[in-house]
This record gives C-alpha cells, sequence and structure tokens, in this order.
C-alpha cells in the first residue's frame, strides 16, 4: 500500500510541477486539490490532507519568489480599486458592470462587459450577472452545488469505490473550478483566469466539463439511471463487498 501512495505522490507532483512550469496556476491549484481529495478518500487518513497542505505551502513560497507576477496578483487582492488602471482593471469592471444588471439583467447581447478581455471565459460570471440578472447567475452556481450534494449523498452507494472516488473528485474539480472563477471575478479571492464549468466559451473547457460529468452520471446506480449499464442487483453487489 504504502509504495501505490508513494507512486501516486510522485505522479501527482509531476502533473502539478508541468502546470506550474506552464505558468497555469489557476489549472495547477485545481489539479493539486483534486489528488488531494483522492488521496483522502482511498486512505481515510487526515495527515494526508495535512501533507498536502504543508506541502502547498511550500509551493506557493516558490512561486511567489520565482513568478513576480503571481504575487501582483496577489498585491491587487481584496484592493483592486486601487489598481483600477492596471492590475485589477478587468475585476473592477466585472463588479461594476455585475451591479449594473440588477436581479433580472440588461438583456442578452446588451452589456458592456464583452468589450473587456476573457470577459466570455475567465470573467463570464461577469457577464451574466449583467446581461441575465443576478437571480439566473445564482442559479447558475447553485446548480454546480446541488451536483456536488447529489454526488456526495450517492456516493456510498456506488458500484465500487473507483466510482465514488472518481465521481467525488469529479465533483470536486467542478467546484473548485467554480468557486475560482466566480470569486476570483469579484475580488473574493485572486483571480487565477480559470473558466466557468459548461458556462465559458471554449471547445476544450467544455469536453472535459462533460467529461467529468460522465463520470459522476457513472456512479448513479439509482433504478432506470443508464441505459448503458445494467443495475446490479444488491445481493450480488454485497457478495462481491464479501
Amino acid at each position: 500500500m504504502q509504495i501505490y501512495l508513494l507512486l501516486y505522490i510522485v505522479f501527482a507532483g509531476a502533473c502539478v510541477g508541468l502546470l506550474a512550469l506552464m505558468n497555469d496556476f489557476g489549472t495547477a491549484l485545481i489539479f493539486f486539490l483534486a489528488f488531494l481529495v483522492v488521496a483522502f478518500l482511498r486512505s481515510g487518513q487526515l495527515s494526508t490532507i495535512l501533507l498536502g497542505g504543508a506541502s502547498a505551502g511550500l509551493a506557493t513560497v516558490m512561486v511567489l519568489t520565482f513568478r513576480p507576477y503571481v504575487l501582483g496578483r496577489f498585491k491587487a487582492w481584496r484592493n483592486v480599486w486601487a489598481y483600477a488602471d492596471s492590475l485589477g482593471y478587468q475585476q473592477t469592471w466585472v463588479m461594476t458592470c455585475a451591479a449594473s444588471g440588477g436581479m433580472l439583467g440588461l438583456g442578452i447581447g446588451r452589456g458592456w462587459l464583452k468589450r473587456v478581455a476573457a470577459a466570455d471565459t475567465d470573467l463570464v460570471f461577469g457577464m451574466i450577472c449583467e446581461e441575465w440578472g443576478m437571480i439566473t447567475a445564482v442559479c447558475v452556481v447553485l446548480v454546480i452545488v446541488l451536483m456536488a450534494v447529489f454526488t456526495v449523498k450517492q456516493a456510498g452507494s456506488g458500484r465500487s469505490t473507483f466510482y465514488s472516488i472518481a465521481s467525488c473528485t469529479a465533483v470536486s474539480i467542478l467546484v473548485v473550478q467554480t468557486m475560482l472563477n466566480v470569486c476570483g471575478s469579484v475580488d473574493v479571492l485572486p483571480l487565477t483566469g480559470v473558466t466557468f464549468p459548461f458556462i465559458s466559451n471554449g471547445g476544450s473547457s467544455m469536453l472535459c466539463a462533460w467529461g467529468l460529468l460522465a463520470f459522476i452520471k457513472a456512479a448513479d446506480v439509482r433504478p432506470g439511471a443508464s441505459f448503458a449499464i445494467k443495475q446490479v442487483p444488491f445481493r450480488l453487489r454485497r457478495a462481491r463487498h464479501e
């Protein structure tokens, strides 16, 4: 067991390290948290999370030391209005346009935020608030939250440990990605430049989101939930575990 855990840590570190070398720190953070979820669900030990947190702290120090522009984002964090003409330009416009949309929005295509770079990808939450309204924006976020609740509730009755861990990890990625996109846009968290699942423009992002949804769907054991996978009778599932 220990050798497999060691190999897993090496693999996870290599993936996150390569993403960091590509300067894609937002995706690196998402992958890191996903690896923590897998490690915790597989081992069931809180020490795994603590070890991962310590590693993340060391990695953060190294990133801030060797990538000064990342430090600039932290410098502007929670104070973007003081950097409205530089580091906080995008976030200040997101908050301004989101507020102008009110509860029901200005209407599709009538917003101003679309003129800002990455408005339909990294800042798409602001576009939803401006053109569709705050009610729709909150509902979009709640869809991801409800998906997470459903996944966690059905994880205990999955077809196997693999399906349960895969579905929980997949929904964790979607939740973290949504949180980084939404909170980064409105300056609750530093802007990381990640997309909003199923909403942001981009083919690869959409494919990845649907791929993660497939893992969640594969773990659904409700009668008639899947036409492709036959429902295994409870007595057979119990016999397999025994």
